[in-house]
């Protein structure tokens, strides 16, 4: 206990020393990755800035996360994430950039916390190079430059391990509390991806407290009881509520948050398992893209790969969007085949593993020598924690079916930490010249240089080929010199640090920086060359793919762009209908993905154009397919609505989500974010138009698993608008509900 108090009092009097002048210059760092230029994201992820829109607007879509005003469905996520951005937009104003601000936010504190919980224990340089290693691993900035959940997330487990670090310091149960407390905090940010960090946890607390077995597993059993309570505590709540008095839970079969939790955003990640049950045919799980997630909805509208060959058969196979484990070695969304070797292909390795062997050698060096039973010093406690995160989510993400590239920020916070604990480490054991440890340091900075010649190796179009033979040349000529010189007693200088920093960190460094330098991809940011599309991974050998969003692609019915096939979405290989993607609730045309009706692109799928290139300084609507609000159209539905509670409804998220955010206006997304949520029947369909509360109906032709019935009945019970009255011939304005669907009123009496 007398070592415990001592250790609290350090803590006190170390608080009160001078900032760290060397942590200034690195958070100045993580501010710009985050934060410069977030301001030019004008609809960041529609779907969720639609959410914030309608949360803005009254108490009940505040708390239950409704998308639209109207409260007809929830987004598919938990709401405390959009809670804090609603604030944020509540204070500043409703902004692209006041939605983003919380995450960008949260990506500087994270940088800060891995400071502070490296630096306690393993020295202040070690502290300092975990910050700046977690600052550069280019898919933290990309992600937090988002409004998308996962940077909050991380923040957030990272506030919980501080506090469980705190817990064994001072054998204070309260703070096992709140470290567990705030993991089901978490756990209402997304989901059953917070409890991965658990493992970490209980190994740590059993393995660091010296208190009685009895205690630890008392003290465990009642903070993962806490954990649970906390984590379930707003889905009992809705759970319990008639389902007449809240919005359907979107993107669940069941209308329940639970099954949300446990099914859609939990065990289904893991076995790839997307199929929809609540569709009239259950379709290939990974036929399924488009209702996988609110991520790859927009992936499938904006994201898809183009070919300029013309050699379809050869040009296609090298580029089609496969389930994991199938042909293309990128897998789906790029996300590499399943294997012990994941993180080292090509989509993920970019965003996360240029520090990955520099961590392995670490991991070696910091448990070297442990015996099982110990003892532990505090160093190898707190890199067991850290192991104990690492492996459990590197063989998640090494085997699960179905995830986005922007996930593996969970990855970046002990990485960092070994990192920066393994530099100091391997350096102290070179200089030592302690057998065969002394070898590590070399090692590893020989093996990190050719991981990252070997990630840059695919993109020599896009950055040339001098920073790849910059980076292999000097990582084995440092790994020389450090081999000539191990046998030497004069000591090293600092030349050699610096020059280890630069192989280590210049390469993740430039690619931190392609969200700003080519622009990011709210939807689904990824970094590398091509960030602005959405899939980091080999560049895009489409003519414009340096325009943001959407590599030149054509929106469907677009008269401009190449109609050529080479734009249509592939499928996962093994599907029923020929390698082709089918949308739900659509199974004609050989399986192709099906455009509007009236489209001229003989039932190929094109994509949405960007007009904006990267130097452009205007703001940019990187919304999806539906990013700008077709003008005629809502001038005249404005002018013809006679009291509607909805402007229009349409068949899914996309298309509603910019006339939510540009009107503050109800849109009904009637089959929720993919258009294959069972909400609606004929039946209560009918008695809302009796009500008077919707009368006109957009129907794209996508989007409609799960409620075929409906989009039946409304085309054999409507009137169809002449296109002529609302369709604007303007590309621009073309990018929302336009000349690609049909608008239809009805009004029953």
């Amino acid at each position: 206990m007398k070592h415990m108090n001592s250790e609290v009092k350090e803590e006190r009097t170390s608080n009160k020393k001078r900032i760290d002048l060397f942590l200034v210059p690195i958070v100045l760092i993580a501010a710009f990755l985050n934060l410069f230029k977030i301001w030019t994201d004008e609809y960041a992820n529609a779907y969720y800035t639609a959410a914030v829109k309608s949360m803005l607007q009254s108490f009940h879509n505040f708390f239950y996360a409704s998308f639209d005003p109207g409260g007809y469905v929830t987004i598919d996520k938990p709401p405390v994430v959009f809670w804090i951005q609603t604030i944020s937009a509540k204070i500043f104003g409703f902004h692209g950039w006041s939605v983003i601000l919380p995450q960008a936010l949260a990506g500087i504190g994270s940088v800060l916390l891995v400071y502070v919980l490296v630096k306690r224990t393993f020295g202040v340089w070690a502290g300092r190079f975990a910050a700046l290693a977690m600052a550069l691993t280019p898919i933290v900035p990309a992600v937090s430059r988002t409004n998308n959940i996962d940077s909050m997330l991380v923040f957030t487990l990272l506030v919980a391990t501080w506090m469980l670090f705190r817990a064994v310091r001072t054998a204070k149960f309260g703070w096992v509390l709140a470290a567990f407390a705030m993991i089901g905090v978490a756990f209402n940010m997304k989901m059953l991806q917070a409890y991965m960090v658990l493992p970490a946890f209980y190994v740590f607390y059993v393995v660091a407290t010296k208190i009685t077995w009895k205690k630890k597993i008392a003290f465990l059993t009642t903070a993962t009881a806490l954990m649970l309570a906390v984590s379930v505590s707003w889905a009992v709540v809705v759970d319990s509520t008639s389902a007449d008095k809240r919005p359907y839970m979107g993107s669940s079969q069941t209308n329940s948050v639970l099954e949300l939790a446990f099914g859609y955003n939990g065990i289904n990640r893991l076995t790839g398992n997307t199929s929809v049950t609540g569709s009239s045919h259950k379709q290939p799980a990974q036929a399924q893209q488009q209702t996988a997630s609110s991520e790859t909805k927009q992936t499938s509208n904006s994201n898809a790969e183009s070919s300029q060959s013309s050699n379809q058969s050869k040009s296609s196979s090298s580029k089609k969007m496969q389930a994991p484990g199938g042909g293309n070695q990128n897998g789906m969304f790029n996300t590499g085949n399943p294997g012990p070797f994941r993180l080292f292909q090509k989509g993920l390795s970019d965003q996360i593993s240029w520090l990955l062997p520099f961590v392995i050698f670490s991991i070696v060096g910091l448990f070297a020598g442990v015996k099982f039973k110990g003892p532990y010093t505090t160093k190898q406690k707190e890199s067991l924690f850290w192991l104990a995160w690492l492996l459990p989510v590197a063989v998640f993400f090494s085997i699960a079916g179905f995830f986005h590239q922007y996930y593996l920020i969970m990855l970046a916070p002990p990485i960092a930490a070994f990192a920066g604990a393994g530099a100091v480490a391997l350096w102290s054991m070179y200089k030592q010249r302690n057998g065969w440890k002394s070898w590590l340091l070399p090692g590893g900075i020989l093996t990190t240089a050719a991981l990252q010649v070997y990630i840059m190796s695919p993109y020599v179009s896009s950055i040339g080929v001098a920073p790849i033979a910059g980076v292999g040349a000097l990582g084995v000529i440092l790994a020389l010199v450090l081999a000539v010189r191990k046998e030497r007693k004069n000591s090293l200088t600092n030349y050699l640090g610096a020059a280890v920093l630069v192989v280590l960190l210049a390469m993740p460094a430039y690619w931190a920086m392609t969200p700003i330098i080519y622009g990011g991809n709210s939807m689904l940011p990824a970094a590398g060359p091509d960030s602005s599309s959405g899939m980091g991974g080999p560049p895009s050998t489409a003519t414009n793919s340096k325009q943001s969003g959407f590599n030149g692609m054509q929106p469907p019915g677009s008269s401009s762009g190449n109609s050529s096939s080479n734009n249509q979405m592939q499928p996962p290989s093994g599907s029923s209908n020929g390698g082709q993607l089918q949308m739900p609730g659509g199974s004609s045309n050989n399986g192709q993905m099906q455009p509007p009706s009236g489209s001229s692109n003989s039932g190929q799928m094109q994509m949405p154009n960007s007009t904006l290139s990267k130097a452009s300084s205007s703001k940019r609507k990187s919304g999806g397919m539906n990013a700008e609000v077709n003008k005629k159209l809502l001038n005249y539905l404005t002018k013809n609505n006679t009291g509607e509670k909805y402007l229009f409804a349409t068949t899914d998220s996309t298309s509603a989500a910019p006339y939510i955010i540009e009107t503050g206006k109800p849109v009904m997304a009637m089959g929720g974010f993919s258009g294959s949520d069972p909400i609606l029947t004929v039946s209560k369909l009918k008695a809302m138009i009796k009500k008077g509360e919707v009368k006109y109906f957009y129907l794209s032709g996508m989007g409609k698993g799960g409620q075929s019935d409906v989009i039946t009945w409304i085309k054999e019970n409507s009137k169809e608008i002449p296109s002529s009255k609302w369709q604007s011939t303007s590309l621009s304005s073309q990018q929302g509900p336009s000349g690609n669907g049909t608008l239809y009123e009805i009004t029953l009496k």
